[in-house]
C-alpha cells in the first residue's frame, strides 16, 4: 500500500473507531433505536470508503505492477484475487 493511501486509511479508521465507541455509548445510554441505526449506517459508509481506497490502491499499484512485469501467471493471480474479493463484496 502506498504511504498516502495508508495515511488516509488510518486517519479514516481512527475516526471510525471513535464513531463505534460513540455507538456503544448510545446503546449503554439506551438512546433511541433509530438514532443508533443511523450511526451504524454512517460507520458502514465510512468503512466502505476505506475499502474503496484500499482496492483503488491495489489496482493502481499491485495489479499495475503485475501487468507491467509481463509475467502472465502473476497477472492471472492478481486478476483472480481481485475478482474473488469483488465477488465477496457483492455477496
Amino acid at each position: 500500500m502506498q504511504d498516502d493511501t495508508r495515511d488516509a486509511c488510518l486517519k479514516r479508521l481512527n475516526r471510525i473507531e471513535g464513531q463505534v465507541r460513540g455507538i456503544a455509548r448510545m446503546v449503554e445510554d439506551k438512546r433511541y433505536c433509530i438514532d443508533i441505526v443511523t450511526q451504524v449506517a454512517a460507520v458502514r459508509a465510512a468503512l466502505k470508503k476505506v475499502e474503496e481506497e484500499v482496492l483503488r490502491d491495489h489496482v493502481a499499484h499491485c495489479v499495475e505492477h503485475a501487468i507491467a512485469s509481463g509475467d502472465a501467471d502473476e497477472q492471472r493471480r492478481k486478476v483472480s484475487e481481485l475478482m474473488t474479493v469483488l465477488g465477496k463484496l457483492n455477496a
